[in-house]
């Protein structure tokens, strides 16, 4: 992994990590989410139209059907994402969802994409997953705790990681899609998938911008810029690379948990979290 797209995937790491901090604190539910969704396509939609201009992309039947893929996936990604972070702590959910998502994308990777990744980087995507795994803490303790569903839809969340990722590496890698136009067009079509559920629980709409509006203006920033840096690196890096190493956001998440939600266990999130830091340098050396 060149030292450029380490960079961006570092930086997508922490944004990534503010803006699920912002989406467990505000309390989330689906007016929320097709809040932010509806906003960040209102705010990236002059960026998306500039570039079409100027790169003049043509687009066939199969670059929509990615772009719809992507839509699906991701509305299915965000909701339950969303549920998880009803049931439970930020410090699990988001580590067992990003942790399962690189594992599965890899796997995916070599056996669909013909990627190879080196040994270095298989070892540093064990240890970025591990460590997640560690972050979660005794399996026992989830039912004591209430998690135990959070659990559950946090792995569901992972496989819409890992199906997403995919879907979107091959849409700006193969079809050369420009990032920024597939986040937004995938943007798009999340806010209208999502229009008839909102509008089934349209009471809520109103109370939920009036409590968290400045939370859905921020994710609404936040959530795809993180992602238009990970589909800029995946251009010309491996998504066998950039998809593990994006996970760098777990320690950044756990922090956020443990320090600014008081969710507790400090030193063995922090344990956890170093060998997640060895497996990108593992990533940043294959």
């Amino acid at each position: 992994m060149t030292a450029l797209a380490l960079a961006l995937v570092l930086v997508a790491a922490a944004i990534h990590a503010g803006w699920n901090y912002l989406l467990k604190r505000s309390g989330g539910g689906t007016a929320f989410v097709w809040l932010f969704a509806s906003l960040s396509a209102l705010i990236y939609a002059p960026l998306a139209a500039l570039i079409i201009w100027w790169q003049k992309p043509v687009f066939g039947w199969m670059h929509f059907v990615l772009m719809f893929a992507s839509a699906a996936l991701h509305t299915a990604y965000y909701l339950l994402l969303d549920r998880g972070y009803r049931h439970g702590d930020l410090s699990i959910v988001y580590p067992v969802a990003r942790g399962s998502g690189p594992l599965i994308t890899m796997l995916c990777a070599v056996l669909f994409l013909q990627e190879q990744p080196s040994a270095v980087a298989v070892a540093g995507a064990q240890l970025i997953g591990g460590g997640a795994i560690a972050l979660m803490g005794d399996p026992r303790s989830l039912k004591q705790s209430g998690n135990l569903h959070a659990v559950a839809f946090a792995l569901l969340t992972g496989c819409m990681i890992a199906s997403y990722t995919l879907v979107d590496k091959v849409a700006v890698w193969a079809y050369m899609i420009p990032p920024l136009v597939q986040d937004w067009a995938a943007n798009i079509g999340r806010v209208v998938l999502m229009t008839p559920l909102a509008f089934r629980h349209r009471e809520e709409i109103r109370p939920t911008w009036l409590r968290a509006r400045k939370e859905v203006v921020a994710v609404a920033l936040l959530c795809p810029l993180s992602y238009i840096l990970v589909l800029t690196a995946m251009v010309f890096t491996p998504v066998s690379y950039v998809a593990p190493a994006r996970e760098v956001s777990i320690l950044v998440a756990a922090l956020m948990g443990t320090q600014l939600l008081a969710e507790g266990d400090t030193g063995r999130r922090l344990a956890a979290a170093g060998a997640m830091v060895g497996g990108i340098l593992c990533l940043a050396l294959g």
